[in-house]
């Protein structure tokens, strides 16, 4: 019982603080006028991918950047690099997750002020992300069409803590028999009334649909008053 006990205590004290990190970037993000997007999916649902395609197309607007994070390599990083944005690497080792203060540290030495869109891709993980706050102003949940449509059944907290569901692979729904029907009622029985997007980065469907929520809750960061329209808005694209 004591080491539960002990456990539990270490977890809430880690927590708090990465909350307390957490509220500092959201509030530095907010003076530098940098909108913070990060992605969180299981391993192999496409995210890297999207984030190629979406930097790709945001930065003949808007000045992006990126942090990638996986347990090892620099893969993801040198991959996105190829969009010609700031890209930077966090290698977490054996943690299955970013925490604010990794973002803190892997910042240094940028001028947010020169950055429109920070994206941040988080290690391939559904369960550890969920409770790490990393002062975003948009956490988007991924799953695929080839992962199965009761992802969000398994994986309730993630949904719970993120803003708007992508199911991407859409362009491979047809051959793996996917029911999107299914897939949503899934995401609306865990978070009624998400924002759902179907997307294929590869083909390009629903990409213009994922622009448009992008620049819609970067004017919702600029603005922390008109964060609820923004919202409303982003629901009606569901």
């Amino acid at each position: 019982m004591s080491i539960t006990t002990r456990l539990v205590e270490v977890r809430t004290k880690i927590l708090k603080a990465n909350d307390v990190t957490a509220r500092w970037l959201r509030q530095h993000f907010q003076e530098c006028g940098v909108c913070v997007v990060s992605l969180v999916s299981s391993p192999g649902t496409g995210k890297t991918l999207l984030l190629e395609q979406t930097l790709r197309a945001l930065r003949e607007r808007y000045r992006v950047a990126a942090l990638v994070g996986d347990l090892a390599t620099e893969n993801d990083a040198r991959r996105l690099a190829r969009a010609n944005v700031p890209v930077r690497q966090i290698a977490t080792g054996t943690v299955c997750h970013l925490e604010a203060e990794m973002v803190r540290q892997a910042l240094d030495g940028w001028n947010l002020h020169e950055i429109d869109f920070l994206f941040i891709e988080n290690v391939g993980n559904l369960v550890c992300p969920a409770t790490y706050d990393l002062g975003e102003h948009l956490r988007a949940v991924l799953f695929s069409v080839t992962e199965g449509e009761d992802k969000p059944l398994k994986y309730p907290t993630i949904f719970n803590t993120a803003d708007v569901a992508i199911i991407t692979k859409m362009d491979l729904a047809e051959v793996v028999e996917f029911d999107l029907t299914a897939a949503r009622q899934s995401v609306e029985s865990v978070r009624p009334g998400m924002p759902i997007l179907e997307v294929s980065a590869k083909r390009g469907d629903g990409m213009q649909q994922w622009l448009e929520l992008l620049s819609t809750r970067r004017q919702a960061a600029l603005r922390p008053d008109t964060e609820q329209a923004s919202v409303q808005q982003s629901a009606e694209l569901g």
